[in-house]
């Protein structure tokens, strides 16, 4: 496992869409490149929105990001 920033993950693109860097999972839901989002939109009931430039624990699975938790 190991510890992730905001911005290490996703891009938040100039219209404030985010859309993540690499493959992501998070409780079971898997989204990639290419997936932008806006405020209010949840993946497993987490809006990322809410956590811009919050500490993530992560853990490394190939390619993909996978979305343990997030550190306050």
């Amino acid at each position: 496992m190991e510890r992730m920033n905001f911005n290490q993950i996703f891009i938040v693109h100039s219209d404030g869409s985010i859309e993540p860097r690499f493959p992501v999972r998070v409780g079971g839901v898997s989204f990639g490149p290419g997936v932008r989002f806006g405020k209010g939109v949840s993946f497993s009931g987490i809006d990322f929105s809410l956590f811009m430039g919050k500490e993530f624990q992560v853990r490394r699975e190939g390619q993909i990001i996978n979305i343990l938790g997030v550190y306050q």
